[in-house]
Formats: C-alpha cells, structure tokens, sequence
C-alpha cells in the first residue's frame, strides 16, 4: 500500500511539472500603464521563450517595431518601436514557443499621454 501511494505521490509531482509552462513576469511598460513616452517594449519570462511573433498595435493601427532580441530563447525580450508614438492607448500581442516546445500567447495594453 505504501509503494502505491508513494508511486501516486511521484507521478503527480512529474505530472505537475510537465504541464507547468512558462510566463511572462513582467513587462515595460507595464500592463495597464499610463506613460509619456516609450523607449522599448520589454518583456520578462520566468523560463526561456523563443518569441515568434510580436505586433503593437497603437490609436493608428498597427505599427513597426525593431526587434532587438533575436529568435533564440530568451527570458528577456526587447523591441524597439519605430517612430513616435502618438498619444493614445497601445496593445501589445506576442507569440512564442516555451522551452517545453508549446505555443504560448499573451497580450499587454498601455497608455501614452501627455
């Protein structure tokens, strides 16, 4: 009985950690702020993240934005923003590959005024 409820115990505990996946720590600006200007969209993840997708989308629409982070994991991202950045509210989406190999996806809105 006691070899039972210890397997049960382990597999649970592997199970756990295999789905565990990664995410997103904290990000510049951070969700739901209210700034005056942007130098770089940043994002920290807790495990490494191969981010394969990254789009802001501002009061214009979309708009372009330099990657300074390649495509190697990383669990710090960094892209610039091209141009000035009216003000208004921003919205950035992303896509990635976490370490375990699944897609990951997030979202993070923030506001420039004046």
């Amino acid at each position: 009985m006691t070899r039972i409820i210890l397997a049960l115990a382990v597999a649970l505990a592997t199970a756990t950690v295999a789905l565990a996946h990664s995410k997103t720590e904290a990000t510049t600006p951070a969700d739901g702020a209210t700034v005056q200007t942007v130098q770089a969209i940043e994002m920290r993840f807790d495990d490494p993240m191969r981010v394969t997708a990254i789009t802001l989308t501002g009061p214009d629409g979309e708009m372009d934005i330099t990657r300074e982070t390649g495509l190697d994991p990383v669990t710090e991202f960094r892209a610039l923003p091209v141009g000035a950045m009216p003000t208004g509210a921003y919205t950035v989406e992303w896509r990635a590959l976490a370490a375990d190999g699944h897609p990951m996806q997030g979202s993070f809105d923030f506001t420039v005024a004046d």
